[in-house]
């Protein structure tokens, strides 16, 4: 199916276009009002006559002009207005329209009789039908270039979306193979040195691969998905490491559902072992905890490892590959608004915390 079969199957009258055909009424009515005003102060005369011809000959024009547009082309999700001698046309056919009908209601509310406003004085007649003309003509120039600026918004919106979405499945990748290889570099060791584990090794990667290339690749999912898919992560690390790995994941019951990039955990869990665990003779633990802090989502990562100290000299010299990607998947989501930081626990090893705001419904949950 074609772009333009794709834009037929639009309706015409869906509430984005009655929202701003009710939006282009009122902007209609307030500059009828206008014109009464000036008209009175420039000719004289009753305001309230004035506002009952501007009202009802601005009135039809509008809804001959924008029901008409709509009729011809408000299928297309672009300024929706018709292009060519069928958009010169309307305005036209509308502006006569309204100027006919307009001075019959009119006359009808004052009194007059029927098509009076023909036998004015030539000038008069050539005033009104002067006034009409310009009004309609800016008024209809002004809503073209707010609609096609509200559609050259939706594209920009949609390029920035679309450059966003294009990032993060770019860090994504370069995430995973990254954690593949550091898996199997271990697993050739332990082939090794102890085939058993190796084998456990190679089913709990084998688990993890399956569930990760059959899952949905969207750029968020649930913060439960993520604890689960870092509990499988660190299964398959508890195979190598055995007692000297011990871990907690903590997730209250109300924060499961908050979307959360792909692979936003795992990064520092691996850094956690490699730099904190895996260092220490003895091992260690590790405690992932998410928790709400007003409307913003806190997950911490700590370990007893080795320390900050020992591991990684000071948090702005942290240039390890899984760090920096977790900072810029935060930036490229969630801007400015969201933090990361690294330090030193009390009770030694390493902390890391990420914060960033709450969705609206969770926030308000």
């Amino acid at each position: 199916m074609s772009e333009g079969e794709v834009a037929e199957t639009l309706p015409r009258f869906r509430s984005e276009n009655l929202r701003d055909l009710l939006q282009h009424g009122l902007i209609t009515a307030a500059f009828n009002c206008f014109i009464a005003s000036a008209l009175t102060l420039m000719f004289g005369g009753s305001w309230a006559a004035h506002l009952v011809y501007s009202l009802a000959i601005g009135t039809v024009s509008w809804l001959s002009i924008d029901v008409g547009r709509l009729m011809l082309s408000g299928h297309r999700e672009v300024a929706k207005w018709p292009r060519g001698f069928k958009g010169v046309a309307l305005v036209i056919v509308g502006v006569t329209v309204g100027f006919v009908v307009g001075n019959l209601i009119g006359d009808a509310w004052s009194g007059a009789p029927a098509f009076d406003f023909l036998d004015y004085a030539g000038h008069k007649l050539a005033t009104a039908v002067v006034i009409t003309i310009t009004s309609a003509i800016a008024i209809s120039y002004f809503f073209f270039s707010l609609g096609k600026s509200k559609y050259m918004q939706r594209q920009i919106d949609l390029a920035q979306r679309n450059a966003t979405e294009a990032r993060l499945k770019l860090l994504e990748t370069q995430l995973e193979p990254h954690m593949l290889f550091n898996t199997l570099a271990n697993l050739r060791v332990l082939i090794t040195v102890d085939p058993p584990r190796a084998v456990a090794m190679l089913d709990r990667l084998n688990s993890y691969l399956r569930m990760t290339l059959s899952g949905s690749r969207a750029l968020a999912h649930p913060l439960s998905a993520e604890f689960d898919r870092l509990g499988d992560y660190l299964e398959l690390m508890s195979v190598r490491m055995g007692e000297r790995l011990r871990y907690t994941l903590d997730l209250p019951e109300d924060l499961r559902d908050v979307p959360v990039p792909p692979l936003l955990l795992q990064p520092l869990v691996e850094n956690s072992i490699r730099h904190g665990l895996e260092p220490k003779v003895e091992g260690g633990e590790i405690a992932v905890r998410a928790r709400r802090n007003a409307d913003r989502l806190v997950i911490e990562v700590n370990d007893t490892g080795v320390g900050l100290d020992a591991a990684l000299p000071s948090e702005g010299g942290s240039s390890g590959f899984g760090l920096e990607q977790v900072r810029e998947r935060l930036a490229t989501v969630f801007g400015p608004q969201s933090e990361m930081h690294l330090a030193a626990a009390p009770a030694g090893g390493t902390c890391a915390t990420l914060s960033f705001p709450l969705p609206t419904t969770a926030a308000a949950s």
